[in-house]
């Protein structure tokens, strides 16, 4: 996984000053590159019996179409509030300072669905573990947690343990000084 760590470009200081901000926008832009890592997720879950992959906004889209495309399988994505027209649900979570929430449409996953979740980066686990209970909450099974990045160093697989996790670049707390 070192050629895909590589092509991940960090940035310092960004959205905030202390931030190392992991951007995929190099990755995502090597067609070699962005194959390879939505080939890797097929690897991991093609034999789960997954049918249907949620995308968690807004880089989670970008890994969770693709696979969803590969697969033939239906792409839902969970948003920000305010970003879906339909009926929807909420589901909130904690932030370091404060809480934020993310939806998804009511009748985006029907109950005994089998799920796919598909993120770019895990860090404290809160948006992951908020967007499984939305999906749980209108019935679906996760069968998978998959995500680019893993800040292993920030401890999120602990909110989302209890489901299939899968990274494939990790960064460590040494690797952030």
């Amino acid at each position: 996984m070192e050629e895909l760590r590589r092509l991940i470009r960090n940035v310092p200081d960004f959205p905030h000053k202390g931030i190392q901000f992991k951007d995929i926008t190099t990755l995502v832009k090597d067609g070699k590159a962005f194959a390879k890592v939505i080939d890797l997720f097929d690897q991991r879950y093609r034999d789960k019996r997954v049918d249907i992959i949620v995308g968690v906004e807004s880089r989670g889209f970008i890994f969770g179409g693709a696979l969803a495309y590969k697969w033939g399988v239906g792409f839902v994505p969970v948003r920000k509030p305010g970003k879906l027209p339909a009926e929807k649900i909420r589901e909130e979570y904690e932030l370091e300072y404060g809480t934020d929430a993310l939806e998804i449409h009511t009748d985006a996953i029907q109950p005994g669905q089998r799920v796919l979740i598909i993120d770019d980066l895990l860090a404290t686990g809160g948006t992951l573990a908020a967007t499984a209970r939305l999906v749980e909450r209108l019935g679906g099974t996760v069968v998978g947690i998959a995500f680019l990045i893993e800040l292993a160093f920030l401890n999120g697989r602990e909110k989302i343990k209890q489901y299939d996790c899968y990274s494939i670049v990790q960064y460590h707390a040494e690797e952030e000084k």
